[in-house]
C-alpha cells in the first residue's frame, strides 16, 4: 500500500501539531459521501495492537481492513456484502469486542437490520448476516457500536422514520456472546418528532447522549439541544443535576442543554466527549437569530451549569432547507478533549474544504487556533476518528477520502478515491 508522509508541521501557541504519517489503505467509492459521514462514528477502530476498518469499494462491496499499530501495510479482505452506496446515509458501523470479534453493521436507511460478525477473533472474514434480538430490527437508521470497558458493546440505531422515529438500545453481553435489549424506547418522539442524537463512552464506561429534536424530514425542523447520562450501562438516565429521567424520555421531560428554534441552520448528528470528571462537551454549529452566518459552537456543562461559545468567526452565509443528504459548505465536527484541552476536526469551503483542526489549551474560555492537516481538498468529507485509540492512547487516527455529495441524495460522478488513515501527533 501507498505510504504518504505530510511534511507539514505547526506550532500553535505551545502544541506542536505534525500531521506526519497518512498512510493509503486502498481505495474507495466517492460518488457520494457514504463512506465519510460524521455519523458514521466507528470508521476506524483499535484493539490492542491491531487497528480495524471498513469502507465500500468502487463496486459498493464493504472492505475490511486491519493492520498492526505503526505499520504502514494493511491487509484487506472484500467482503460478500454489498450497499447501496448511492445513498449517503447507508453508512458501515463497526467495533470489536473484549474477545477480539468484529461486530459490523451496514447499509440502513429504514431497512431491515444488516448485522454479522467476523468468524473468529481477529479474522476479517465475515459470518452469515444474524438478528441481534429479534425486536425492532425491520426498520433501521443510524446504526451506531460502543465498547465498554468490560468488552461489552453497545449499539444505538432509529427504529423509524425521520420526524417519528424512536432511539433503540441494545448490548451484547460478553460472556454469554448474545445480544440483550436494554432500552425499546429510549427517546419517544410520540410520533410527532425524533431523536438526531451523539453519543460518547466516557472512561468510566459513563454514557453520554445528547441530542436534537426535529418535528418532519426537513432540516430546518432541527431545534434544541437536549442531554441525558447513564452510569449503568442504559438502564437508568439522569439529567447533568444527578435528577433520574422518568422514562422514555419526551420533548416534556427533557433536559435543554440550549434552545435553539428551528431555522436556525441548527445542524443534526455532529459529535460530543467528556472530560476525567465526566463533565460533557458537545459540539454543533447553528447561526443566531440576528445573523445569517452559522458559527461552529462548543456547548459543555461544569458541573453546575451549561455554557456555550463560538469556536471560531466564519464568515460565509448559507442555509439549510429541505431533506436528504445536504452537501453544505462545511462538515459536521468531530471534537476529543483531554485535561482541558480540545482538538476540533471540520472541513470548510472557507479553507478550501480540507481537512482542518481547530485547538485550544482552555476549553472554557482559551483562544482556537485553527491550522489545516491536508493540502488536498477532500470536499464532502466529514470527520471520524479511533475514539478507542483516543481514550487508549491520546492518540488521534483520523478517517480520511475525498468524497463528493449532490445534494438530496445525488450522486456526482467520480473515480473512486484513495481512503487514508491520518496520524496526528499532538505534542505539547
Amino acid at each position: 500500500m501507498k505510504y504518504a508522509t505530510l511534511l507539514l508541521t505547526f506550532i500553535i501557541g505551545s502544541l506542536s501539531v505534525s500531521a506526519q504519517h497518512l498512510v493509503q489503505i486502498g481505495k474507495g467509492y466517492s460518488s457520494t459521501s457514504v463512506n465519510t459521514t460524521v455519523f458514521r462514528n466507528s470508521s476506524l477502530v483499535t484493539f490492542k495492537q491491531n487497528q480495524y476498518t471498513a469502507y465500500y469499494d468502487a463496486d459498493g462491496y464493504m472492505v475490511i481492513g486491519k493492520r498492526k499499530l505503526g505499520s504502514e501495510h494493511w491487509e484487506l479482505q472484500r467482503s460478500q456484502y454489498k450497499g447501496n452506496v448511492t445513498d449517503a446515509h447507508n453508512v458501515i458501523s463497526l467495533m470489536v469486542d473484549g474477545e477480539g470479534y468484529l461486530h459490523v453493521a451496514f447499509d440502513h436507511h429504514g431497512q431491515p437490520l444488516n448485522y454479522c460478525r467476523s468468524t473468529a477473533p481477529e479474522s476479517l472474514v465475515l459470518g452469515e448476516k444474524e438478528p441481534m434480538t429479534g425486536k425492532d430490527e425491520a426498520d433501521v437508521t443510524y446504526p451506531e457500536f460502543y465498547r465498554l470497558s468490560t468488552g461489552d458493546l453497545l449499539f444505538v440505531y432509529r427504529s423509524g422514520a425521520s420526524g417519528r422515529g424512536n432511539l433503540v438500545l441494545n448490548r451484547y453481553k460478553l460472556k454469554q456472546r448474545k445480544w440483550q435489549r436494554v432500552q425499546d424506547v429510549l427517546i419517544d418522539g410520540e410520533g410527532q418528532r425524533n431523536a438526531y442524537w451523539q453519543l460518547y463512552v466516557d472512561a468510566k464506561d459513563v454514557i453520554h447522549l445528547s441530542w436534537v429534536w426535529r418535528e418532519t424530514w426537513m432540516v430546518e425542523t432541527n431545534h434544541d439541544l437536549c442531554y441525558a447520562c447513564s452510569s449503568d450501562g442504559g438502564k437508568t438516565w439522569q439529567k447533568s443535576n444527578g435528577e433520574t429521567y422518568n422514562l422514555p424520555i419526551r420533548e416534556a421531560n427533557a433536559e435543554y442543554a440550549c434552545r435553539i428554534p428551528q431555522n436556525s441552520e441548527l445542524i443534526n448528528q455532529t459529535s460530543m466527549s467528556a472530560d476525567t470528571e465526566g463533565h460533557p462537551y458537545i459540539v454543533t454549529y447553528w447561526r443566531d437569530t440576528d445573523n445569517t452566518i452559522p458559527q461552529y459552537r462548543l456547548v459543555w456543562h461544569d458541573g453546575i451549569n451549561w455554557h456555550n461559545r463560538p469556536i471560531m468567526n466564519r464568515t460565509q452565509a448559507f442555509s439549510l432547507k429541505g431533506g436528504g443528504t445536504k452537501m453544505i459548505p462545511i462538515s459536521r465536527p468531530r471534537i476529543a478533549v483531554d485535561k482541558g484541552r480540545a482538538f476540533f476536526l471540520f472541513r470548510d469551503a472557507e479553507r478550501g474544504s480540507k481537512v482542518s483542526m481547530a485547538y485550544t489549551a482552555d476549553l472554557k474560555s482559551g483562544e482556537w487556533q485553527v491550522t489545516d492537516l491536508t493540502d488536498f481538498s477532500v470536499d464532502a468529507w466529514e470527520p471520524s476518528l479511533d475514539t478507542e485509540l483516543w481514550k487508549q492512547k491520546r492518540q488521534l487516527h483520523v478517517f480520511v477520502q475525498e468524497t463528493h455529495q449532490g445534494d438530496g441524495e445525488k450522486q456526482i460522478a467520480s473515480e473512486p478515491t484513495p481512503v487514508y488513515v491520518l496520524e496526528i501527533n499532538t505534542k505539547q
